[in-house]
């Protein structure tokens, strides 16, 4: 019997195999995903308190000059005084102010080895997956609608799609899903394959590329 045990005593816990089923990834992994996903939400976190106070600086005087406020491009005020800006009645940025905190909470204590239910990472990562959608139909709006970009959202929209990188790396590798077994298998041989990752930097660079296309014309 010691056949197929073999793969599968080095992924179920050790400790105790049949109170969480679910693969363990190596310890090497919890920290880098854990450690990027602490990184990046804390640096979102700080763009989302600045977006929020520029947002209540524009609330009191809509004629404020911010400080990321840099040219005709790189204007912060004009993002910040759009629909687009508040669309649910107050700043996008308070969402951040709310959702990032979470996020620092659920990397701190992974890091320390706690095992979050399979049901709270699988709605966390579902609920972050709308944050960054969210986020980049903002930038849609400022790309093609609003003319302008903000450098702190600019900012958000990165720091949020790594985060949602490591926690779909990490609920992929721990099985924190509800698909197929062979569902799961597939989504592990393409992490385990650096497609993850690949795809990744090829839509990082995909909307770097159709950003200088849309602002190469008018400014370079």
């Amino acid at each position: 019997m010691q056949q197929t045990t073999n793969a599968s005593s080095e992924i179920l816990d050790p400790a105790n195999p049949s109170a969480d089923p679910r693969p363990v990834p190596p310890r090497g992994q919890r920290y880098r995903l854990f450690g990027e996903m602490l990184i990046f939400a804390i640096i979102s976190l700080i763009a989302s308190w600045v977006l929020s106070y520029e947002a209540i600086l524009l609330a009191a005087n809509p004629d404020a000059e911010l400080a990321c406020s840099i040219n005709s491009l790189f204007d912060c005020a004009t993002v910040g005084k759009t629909w687009q800006a508040k669309v649910f009645g107050f700043p996008n940025a308070f969402l951040g102010m709310i959702a990032e905190p979470v996020v620092m909470t659920i990397a701190v204590a992974s890091l320390f080895g706690v095992r979050f239910p399979r049901w709270f990472m699988f709605t966390a990562n579902v609920i972050y997956l709308l944050g960054v959608i969210f986020a980049y139909w903002l930038l849609y709006q400022s790309t093609f609608e609003i003319g302008a970009l903000c450098p702190w959202c600019i900012t958000v929209t990165i720091s949020t799609t790594f985060v949602f990188w490591s926690m779909t790396a990490w609920n992929i590798q721990e099985r924190n899903h509800y698909f197929s077994e062979k569902t799961a298998e597939k989504l592990e041989r393409f992490h385990r394959g650096g497609w993850l990752t690949i795809a990744l930097m090829v839509w990082l660079a995909a909307v770097l590329l159709l950003e200088i296309v849309k602002w190469a014309p008018t400014y370079l």
